[in-house]
């Protein structure tokens, strides 16, 4: 089973016609209830899952955690475990609020290989406010359930969510997500502003990257979509660089009498930072010294290329990526980069 998002970027969006929703072929393999749609005592089960699993992760208590996840999962649980540590700040005081659950169902003997939910009512036009629309791969048939939980504490707002798979009578844990509601302070709506600012002024980049953040900030989970967030990817689109890598193809960088290939720029929250990730190619990276120079000729030559960037970002982070797929980053901060 996969439980992971069906699409590479950091939000799924639905950009299959929503009518599929309603063929005969779709409806008998899989199906989807919203919270309002469910049985008392299914809704009841699904949320104090939910909720029993939000209270692990505010504890730290990946033990837990992993013994209640499914087998799959239970047996690779580094990410998990690293993404509830790496948020325990976040969870301090937090008190974690149900908002939306959802049954998904899988029929059929083999596993799905791209399963499509549409949750909730549709329009002529796609997506309304109730609506929601789910994407995995190779799903096995069964019961499935989303829950979305936000937690609010005096750090600010983060979203968490699990997706759950029935086992005999109990929800085990199938996925974790957790995800910031706001950077530094700032939601969705503050970064939107800047972009339509950015987009004014003729800063496109500025305008694209904050585009995304406004969008990651109302995106609870990758392999989900709502009426939102298709509104928002559609006005992002609007404003695409075409001088940026994008769907597997490089952007040569020169740097000096170096070309770098550069396979992904993106705007990334470090800390209360909002930073610019670039990552490039690279033969080798074992002499750490020289993998250190080019990160910081790299860094040099991104903010040459797009001067506008020292507006939006507080640092920009190189990482060369070897043949292997094994990294070596370097930072500078935005004030120290000349």
């Amino acid at each position: 089973m996969n439980l992971a998002p069906c699409r590479p970027t950091a939000v799924v969006l639905w950009i299959l016609l929503w009518g599929l929703a309603f063929s005969p072929l779709c409806a008998r393999s899989q199906s989807c209830q919203t919270s309002g749609e469910l049985e008392d005592a299914t809704r009841t089960s699904i949320t104090l899952a939910g909720q029993r699993y939000f209270d692990m992760a505010a504890k730290a208590d990946v033990a837990s955690l992993k013994q209640n996840a499914i087998p799959t999962l239970a047996a690779d649980f580094t990410a998990v475990e690293a993404t509830v540590k790496d948020h325990q700040k976040d969870f301090a005081g937090a008190q974690g609020i149900v908002k939306s659950v959802f049954l998904l169902e899988v029929e059929g003997a083999p596993p799905a290989p791209h399963a499509e939910f549409y949750c909730g009512v549709f329009g002529k036009n796609g997506q309304t406010s109730g609506s929601a629309v789910f994407a995995f791969d190779n799903l096995p048939p069964g019961k499935y359930a989303v829950v979305l939980v936000d937690a609010t504490s005096p750090q600010g707002r983060t979203m968490f969510s699990v997706i759950l798979q029935k086992i005999g009578a109990e929800w085990k844990l199938g996925a974790l997500y957790i995800e910031p509601a706001q950077v530094a302070g700032h939601d969705s709506d503050w970064f939107l502003a800047r972009a339509r600012e950015y987009k004014s002024k003729g800063q496109t980049h500025n305008a694209w990257f904050s585009y995304v953040v406004a969008l990651n900030l109302i995106s609870p989970l990758a392999p989900m979509s709502t009426l939102a967030t298709d509104k928002l990817y559609d006005e992002l689109q609007s404003v695409r660089p075409a001088d940026l890598p994008f769907d597997g193809k490089t952007v040569d960088l020169v740097a000096g009498t170096s070309t770098y290939k550069v396979t992904a720029i993106f705007p990334e929250v470090v800390g209360n930072d909002l930073d610019l990730i670039v990552k490039f190619q690279a033969a080798d990276i074992s002499n750490t010294n020289q993998a250190y120079q080019n990160d910081v000729a790299v860094i040099k030559a991104v903010v040459t290329k797009y001067p506008e960037v020292r507006e939006a970002f507080a640092a920009v982070v190189a990482r060369a990526v070897d043949p292997t797929g094994r990294d070596y980053g370097a930072m500078l901060p935005m004030k120290d980069i000349k």
